[in-house]
């Protein structure tokens, strides 16, 4: 019997491997247009492959200086609580650590799905209401 080895890669998801992560952990769909060139204006990306197949991913978006936002942290359901999302974040972090300004901070944020807020708080991620509120909005 051999251990299959989950591989970490520098590079972008394609937009069907990112389509088929971001429907698999079930948040909706995504315009492909708007995933080509989301995807194309990311800082960094990685994925992770097992036997050829994209099974995780995750995207670094901002200004690549100051402002680090993390996105698109996914992978496939039937590989989750493996450790491949510690091995994307862990990455994006160090990515970020790395490229940040030496002489000033990196505001790195993101925003957790339901239930993963544990998970990112062992970064040192926390939320910091009632003193800031993290805020957004969407355009249809």
């Amino acid at each position: 019997m051999t251990n299959k080895t989950y591989l970490l890669i520098e590079r972008p998801p394609t937009v069907v491997e990112h389509h088929t992560l971001w429907e698999a952990v079930g948040w909706g769909t995504v315009d492909s247009e708007m995933a080509t060139h989301s995807i194309s204006n990311s800082i960094y990306a990685v994925v992770v492959v097992l036997d050829e197949e994209v099974v995780g991913m995750g995207r670094i978006v901002g200004d690549g200086a100051m402002y680090f936002y993390i996105q698109d942290v996914a992978v496939l359901p039937e590989h989750q609580n493996k450790g491949i999302g510690k091995m994307i974040v862990d990455q994006l972090l160090a990515y970020i650590k790395k490229k940040k300004c030496k002489t000033g901070i990196a505001f790195v944020g993101l925003f957790a799905s339901h239930g993963n807020d544990t998970f990112y708080e062992t970064y040192g991620f926390k939320d910091h209401s009632p003193e800031m509120t993290g805020m957004f909005t969407v355009f249809d």
